[in-house]
């Protein structure tokens, strides 16, 4: 008798599986009730139905459902908060471009990006991380690695020949009628229907020649495909030189960035772009702030391990070297130094993520208290990155020989 009541209570339980929303129930076949958002569950389904709580101070639940209160996150150190934690909602964090806050670890993680034939349904922002979905019928997406929504097909107009139907990953793929690439299908004896000149019966009528067979015919409608060819390949050959120049322009604006940017560190150094002239024979120029820097003067000589500096506070270029030697991948990179600093796997690997994950790792570990050159400097020293270090402490300049 006890297995009998055990199987009609299963199969009761499956006929209200649709119209139970918790899809769990009571031992006496009662659906579970579901906690609104804003409470948490102080005593799980069971023997009885679900008992429900407010959730206190420092906790929120954002969505209904059969879970407990969630502790509200903070804000990493120096990230400003857009919105407190409520009993709905967690904190909003104010992150950097193309970052999100990720609450569970407390950081401002790197956006991930949509594959080719995904779209994003949602930014990258407050809200999360860019939420990607496959583009569904009707709808694709060309573009990798991207942050935008999926587009509309393209419709093939009344003078067009559809060659290729919509994807979720490329466009419909279209082609003028008029171009005549196309073959003529052939009729039920095997033979085509060949073009003839208006007139041509005529001409044939005053003692004209027929051409030779196997002779190619060119007919006015050839002649037009013709011309509409040359104009697609003028174009291409437009587009292809505007790319060139294009090309061009991008290289030689870089270089004219970096001569400017190099000036820009000569005079935030103090130093003269053509450096001094030390011996008028000699021929040698010497950075005059090289010197000061590599020759420590009595009793400042600062011990690295008490270095108490900050690291935000080092000039742009110095970070900017240190994370190029940390990038490069010569020895032990960026990921040694976070596991170094305390940093765990699943934090790298969102740091990896990103284009240039040095500068995010350097860049968070900046904004906790306590960020010290000395600290930096142990670190690199357990990794056995003593290069690293001595970009810390000393200037990239040196001694250029004319």
């Amino acid at each position: 008798m006890r297995p009998f009541v055990v199987c009609a209570l299963l199969l009761f339980k499956v006929a209200l599986g649709n119209a139970c929303a918790s899809g769990e129930f009571t031992d006496s076949g009662q659906c579970c009730s579901l906690c609104p958002a804003g409470s948490g569950v102080v005593v799980e389904c069971g023997k009885e139905d679900t008992q429900c709580a407010p959730c206190p101070r420092g906790t929120f639940s954002d969505s209904e459902g059969l879970s407990r209160c969630v502790p509200c996150a903070r804000c990493p150190f120096g990230v400003p908060t857009l919105a407190s934690c409520s009993a709905t909602q967690n904190t909003q964090c104010e992150c950097d471009n193309s970052y999100f806050f990720l609450s569970s670890y407390g950081l401002c993680a790197p956006c991930s990006k949509c594959n080719r034939g995904e779209g994003a349904v949602r930014e990258c922002g407050p809200q999360g991380d860019t939420l990607c979905h496959i583009c569904g019928p009707g709808t694709f997406s060309e573009e990798d690695l991207s942050t935008k929504p999926c587009q509309k097909c393209t419709q093939c107009s009344d003078s067009e020949v559809e060659i290729r139907p919509c994807m979720a990953n490329s466009d419909t793929l279209c082609m003028d009628k008029k171009l005549h690439i196309l073959s003529r299908p052939a009729d039920a004896d095997g033979t085509r229907d060949s073009p003839r000149w208006p007139g041509g019966d005529a001409a044939m009528e005053e003692g004209e020649a027929s051409p030779a067979p196997g002779t190619p015919k060119f007919t006015p409608q050839d002649e037009g495909g013709s011309n509409n060819i040359l104009v697609y390949v003028s174009v291409l050959a437009a587009v292809v030189l505007g790319l060139l120049i294009y090309v061009a322009y991008k290289c030689w604006r870089s270089c004219k960035q970096k001569k400017a940017l190099s000036k820009a560190r000569a005079a935030e150094l103090g130093t003269p772009p053509e450096g001094e002239k030390l011996q008028s024979d000699s021929g040698v120029f010497l950075d005059s702030y090289s010197l000061q820097d590599n020759q420590p003067s009595k009793g400042t000589k600062r011990d690295s391990k008490q270095d108490t500096r900050l690291y935000i506070n080092l000039p742009p270029h110095r970070q900017q070297e240190v994370e190029r030697l940390l990038q490069e991948g010569s020895g032990r990179g960026w990921r040694h130094l976070g596991a170094a600093l305390g940093y765990e796997t699943e934090q790298l690997d969102l740091f990896g993520r990103g284009e240039a994950p040095a500068h995010t790792l350097l860049s968070n570990w900046a904004q906790k208290e306590g960020s010290t050159l000395g600290l930096l400097c142990s670190a690199l020293a357990r990794i056995e990155r003593p290069d690293v270090v001595t970009a810390l402490n000393s200037p990239t300049q040196g001694v250029s020989v004319v």
